[in-house]
């Protein structure tokens, strides 16, 4: 994995799940991190951890929906590590609920974070790229950003939109020299469920989870992405539970 050993990562929404677990990867292959999510206390633990074992990580309090907060990510990132090699947007929300349940906030709250922080993120470091003609953006979609199910309308919506961005993004960034990568991951292991609250939608959400793989598969398929050399820009990658039948 030498072509990662010293990058500058970004991962947003590192506190746990998906990016925890990328986190905790990369740094064993040697790639320096910038970790951002909101809940700076599990941040730090999780820099406490990757130090104590020779790795080099800084925390960021960081909520993606807020522009302000992005920036300032990036611009400490570039203040105490001197670049950005990769950009991981994989903060992301999942209440899904039936439409007829009419919970507007949860809406807006997938919107602004899955749809506006992974643009939020793409305006602030796509100057950098540009900058210095090299990058990586590797941006989470879902398996629900290419299927759509009851109660995943909205999810899905913004996860659909995901990937519009980021091959609008990958089709624009070629004379830079700059990657983009989509992950879509299925069932996994994450926080995500948490937030769901229609009841209504449970039951359905309880049965996905007994086939749900681990953080730590998404993760690796991170790291293969990449630790792909300069000219291999791996476009989208799916990864399912062997058992997810959608």
């Amino acid at each position: 994995m030498s072509n990662i050993s010293g990058k500058v990562i970004i991962i947003t929404g590192a506190s746990s799940g998906i990016g925890f677990a990328t986190a905790k990867l990369l740094a064993k292959e040697g790639a320096v991190l910038s970790l951002a999510a909101r809940r700076k206390e599990k941040l730090d633990d999780l820099v406490a951890e990757i130090t104590a074992e020779g790795g080099k990580a800084l925390a960021f309090a960081t909520d993606v929906s807020k522009r302000a907060d992005v920036e300032a990510l990036v611009n400490h990132t570039l203040k105490n590590f001197g670049k950005i090699d990769v950009l991981f947007n994989n903060a992301g929300v999942m209440p899904v609920s039936m439409l007829e349940s009419l919970l507007y906030e949860e809406w807006e709250q997938m919107i602004d974070v899955n749809i506006k922080g992974v643009l939020y993120g793409i305006g602030a470091v796509l100057p950098h790229f540009i900058q210095q003609k090299s990058g990586h953006f590797i941006n989470v979609s879902s398996v629900a950003g290419h299927i759509v199910a009851p109660s995943s309308a909205v999810y899905s919506g913004t996860k659909f939109a995901v990937r519009a961005i980021s091959e609008g993004l990958r089709q624009e960034v070629k004379p830079y020299n700059i990657r983009t990568s989509i992950i879509s991951p299925g069932v996994t292991e994450s926080e995500l469920t948490h937030t769901i609250t229609d009841e209504k939608v449970k039951p359905f959400i309880g049965q996905l989870a007994g086939m749900a793989i681990s953080a730590e598969s998404i993760a690796r398929a991170v790291s293969y992405v990449i630790s792909q050399p300069e000219d291999v820009d791996i476009s989208e990658m799916i990864i399912r539970p062997t058992a997810q039948p959608m």
